[in-house]
């Protein structure tokens, strides 16, 4: 094993235990299009699926066949009809498309039967379930246009789906449904895993797809990908969108990642299958790596509770082990909680800090301030250095002061500067260890 293997695997596998814990028993929609297939992506998407299979998330799949079908109608010499984005399903192409659904189920099926040793795979025991869950309606005629066999989801039979992956099965959907008379419809993959997600009230619907996700600057692939988009934002950005008629459009899957948050599915992700891994990435670290819609920030600063103190002493322990935070017991962090402040995402504790006043001497201590290796370089000290300020001023203090041996540096560039020990309160004075030699920086507020 190389020397530098475990340095870097065991701070990435705690950094990763939180997340394990939180998504433990919750239900996740999968959505994979056929393109996912035909990019040859398949038994690595399923080795990552699998792995969340084990760490207890509850998956359903849902697959679409648009490649597949075209290929199957060109071998027959038959030419693909759209219209507003979505197939005209003739008799000719339902059969194309029952055929597409029958070998791609046959091939997902068999990346889940995988077992090789040294492989994500070895040891695993995945049951994959198919059944006849959706109830369908035509799409009819529209401006003009009959759609024929193609169809809308009209109720998924979230209760036997439920039962199914409550059993431990991962739950296979093709993009078909039928009607009460038995007659079948072709159905939008999007539309289903939609769907199926609502009806479930899912905890996450993924759509695992052919785009990187929604960039900051929509139409501008150029810029940054924005990880957290909130819902108040997409519908104002989906709003602003042309009508999509292709999945490389940018309104294509966030209508649905929309349409999902408003019906009360908590988060709705995009994330590119072309990177290797993506799913967990998005999944097990902290901005993920495409574009997660959500009814609200996750990320909140606040002020911390009792609930908070397991949060705070894992994330400052490894700083006060290396010598860079004085150590604190857990009896003084619960006595002193209600003195910090911390930057919380999605249930775990990135960065804290604690601001104890001298009231006589109108200034106060910044203490603690850390912010989790994982998210340095994001601005969340920056975010906290700003509350801590903003609770100082409120309490008519005219300044703060830190005790550091390492960052002197980050404090300085932020309008810190140094002075004595001997400027300290004399409360505080008392307590300076002259052995560990701090530096003091002390910062005036305007």
């Amino acid at each position: 094993m190389s020397l530098v293997f475990p340095h870097t695997f065991v701070p990435w596998f705690r950094s990763v235990a939180p997340y394990i814990h939180a998504y433990r028993g919750e239900t996740f929609v999968v959505g994979m299009p056929g393109e996912l297939v035909a990019a040859g992506k398949l038994n690595a998407f399923v080795q990552d699926l699998s792995i969340l299979h084990a760490m207890g998330i509850k998956i359903v799949l849902v697959h679409g066949f648009r490649p597949q079908v075209n290929e199957q109608l060109a071998a027959k010499g038959q030419t693909p009809q759209y219209s507003h984005g979505q197939r005209v399903t003739d008799a000719l192409a339902l059969d194309c498309a029952q055929e597409a659904a029958g070998q791609l189920r046959f091939e997902i099926e068999a990346s889940f039967s995988q077992g090789l040793p040294n492989t994500p795979m070895a040891n695993a025991t995945v049951r994959v379930v198919s059944g006849n869950f959706l109830t369908a309606r035509p799409v009819g005629i529209v401006d003009g246009v009959d759609f024929q066999h193609s169809g809308v989801v009209r109720k998924v039979d979230a209760a036997a789906i439920q039962r199914a992956i409550d059993s431990g099965a991962v739950v296979l959907l093709s993009p078909f449904g039928f009607s009460p008379t038995g007659e079948a419809f072709n159905l939008n993959m999007e539309d289903v895993a939609t769907s199926a997600a609502i009806a479930l009230q899912a905890d996450k619907l993924l759509f695992v797809c052919e785009i990187d996700g929604v960039h900051e600057q929509p139409g501008d692939s150029s810029s940054a990908v924005d990880t957290e988009l909130a819902l108040a934002d997409a519908v104002r950005l989906l709003a602003s969108l042309p009508a999509p008629t292709e999945p490389t459009d940018v309104a294509f899957y966030l209508r649905h990642c929309v349409r999902a948050c408003q019906a009360g599915v908590e988060r709705s992700h995009i994330v590119p299958f072309a990177v290797d891994g993506a799913l967990l990435q998005e999944v097990y670290t902290h901005d993920g790596i495409g574009t997660m819609v959500v009814d609200e920030k996750l990320e909140s600063l606040r002020e911390a509770g009792s609930d908070d103190i397991g949060g705070i002493i894992a994330l400052i322990e490894p700083l006060e082990r290396d010598g860079t935070l004085v150590k604190r017991d857990r009896t003084e962090i619960e006595r002193d909680i209600d003195l910090y402040t911390v930057i919380e995402h999605d249930g775990v504790i990135f960065g804290c800090a604690a601001l104890y006043p001298y009231v006589e001497a109108r200034t106060g201590e910044m203490a603690a301030l850390t912010v989790s290796p994982a998210v340095q370089g994001q601005g969340d000290g920056d975010r906290i250095l700003k509350r801590v300020e903003q609770q100082a001023k409120s309490q008519g203090l005219a300044s703060i002061f830190v005790l550091t041996t390492r960052t002197m540096h980050w404090f300085i560039k932020r309008g810190f500067q140094p002075v004595d020990p001997e400027w300290l309160p004399e409360e505080r004075k008392r307590k300076y260890n002259w052995d560990r030699r701090s530096q003091v920086l002390v910062k005036k507020l305007s």
